[in-house]
C-alpha cells in the first residue's frame, strides 16, 4: 500500500526540486525526507526521483505519483471539510475563485440565484488569475474556479490526472473599444489589420502578447500607450482618448458613455470562459448548484452589445 504522507513529501520534493528545500518546508531533516522517498520507491518497486548535482528530477513513475498525490490531498481536504460540517452542524460554506471581470459580471448574479435557493450559505470569494486558482481547486482550498483561456486548448484537458474537470461556460467575443469621436466608431466590425497606426491600451498582459502576434501577422508592430492589468482602467483611458483597446465582452463596462465597442472579426483572439471543479466520487450538491446557477446567468446575458 502506498503511504499518503510519503506521496505528500514527494510532491514537496517535486515542487522545490530539492530534498533540502522540501525538508525546510516540511520541517523535517533532509535525511528524513530522503528516507521517506526511499521507502516510497521500495513500496512502488520503481525509482521516483533522479538525483544529480543540479537537484532532483521526477521519473515518469514519480510524475504519475505526484499527480495522484495532488488528487488524494484535495479529496482528503474536502472530506475533512465535510466531516467538520457534520460534526459541528455548521452552516454550509463555499469558496469560489474567480478572475476579475468574471467576478464583476457573472459571479454576483449566480451567487444571488444560489443564495435565494439555499439561504444561509456562506461564500468566500478569491480574486485570482487562472494559473493561481487551479491549484486552489486541486488542493481543496477552493470548491470551484471561474476561469478563462484564449486561443488554444482549455487549461484542463479531458485526460487530466490531477483531479480537475473543465466545464465550458461561454465564448467571450472580443471587441475593439474606441473613443466615441474616433473615425472608425461607426463601423459594424473591425479587424486587427485595419488598426495599424493606432495606439493601444491593454487591460491584460496576455492581451498585449496576443495583439503583438496578430499584428505581426497583419504586417505591423502595434504602438502601446499603456500595458495595464485592468480592463475597467483600460476603458477609462480609452474614454480619455489615450488610445484604443481590445476588450472581451464580459469585461465591457456597463456605462459606455464616451465609448464605442465594435466587434472584432477574425483573424483575432477569442476568450473562452469555463468552470473548473474537482473530480469527486460523489458530486457535491452545492458545487453542482453553483455551476447550474452560472449557466443560468450566462443564458440571461444579452446576445450582443
Amino acid at each position: 500500500m502506498i503511504d499518503v504522507r510519503r506521496l505528500q513529501i514527494l510532491a514537496e520534493v517535486a515542487r522545490h526540486g530539492s530534498f533540502n528545500r522540501a525538508a525546510a518546508e516540511l520541517r523535517l531533516t533532509p535525511s528524513a525526507v530522503s528516507q521517506q522517498i526511499s521507502a516510497l520507491e521500495r513500496a512502488v518497486g520503481s525509482a521516483v526521483v533522479e538525483r544529480s548535482t543540479r537537484g532532483v528530477e521526477l521519473t515518469e513513475a514519480g510524475r504519475l505519483l505526484v499527480a495522484s498525490a495532488e488528487a488524494v490531498t484535495a479529496e482528503l481536504s474536502r472530506t475533512r471539510k465535510e466531516l467538520d460540517r457534520l460534526a459541528h452542524a455548521r452552516t454550509d460554506r463555499m469558496t469560489v475563485a474567480t478572475f476579475t471581470s468574471g467576478g464583476q459580471r457573472l459571479l454576483p448574479a449566480a451567487l444571488r440565484r444560489l443564495a435565494a435557493e439555499r439561504p444561509g450559505v456562506e461564500f468566500t470569494v478569491l480574486e485570482q488569475e487562472p494559473e493561481d486558482s487551479l491549484p486552489q481547486v486541486r488542493s481543496g482550498a477552493a470548491d470551484l474556479a471561474l476561469v478563462y483561456h484564449f486561443d488554444g486548448p482549455p487549461p484542463v484537458g479531458p485526460d487530466d490526472r490531477t483531479g480537475l474537470i473543465w466545464t465550458p461556460l461561454m465564448d467571450d467575443p472580443m471587441f475593439v473599444v474606441l473613443p466615441a469621436a474616433h473615425p472608425l466608431a461607426g463601423r459594424d466590425t473591425l479587424t486587427i489589420a485595419e488598426l495599424a497606426g493606432e495606439r493601444w491600451v491593454h487591460g491584460c498582459l496576455e492581451m498585449g502578447d496576443m495583439l503583438d502576434r496578430y499584428a505581426a501577422m497583419a504586417g505591423y508592430e502595434p504602438r502601446v500607450a499603456c500595458r495595464g492589468t485592468d480592463y475597467v482602467f483600460a476603458q477609462s483611458l480609452v474614454r480619455a482618448e489615450v488610445g484604443i483597446s481590445m476588450i472581451p465582452q464580459v469585461a465591457l463596462v456597463a456605462d459606455q458613455g464616451g465609448l464605442v465597442p465594435v466587434p472584432l472579426t477574425p483573424p483575432g483572439p477569442t476568450r473562452y470562459v469555463g468552470v473548473v471543479t474537482a473530480r469527486r466520487r460523489r458530486p457535491d450538491p452545492l458545487t453542482e448548484a453553483l455551476l447550474q446557477s452560472l449557466r443560468d446567468t450566462v443564458a440571461a446575458l444579452p446576445a450582443a452589445v
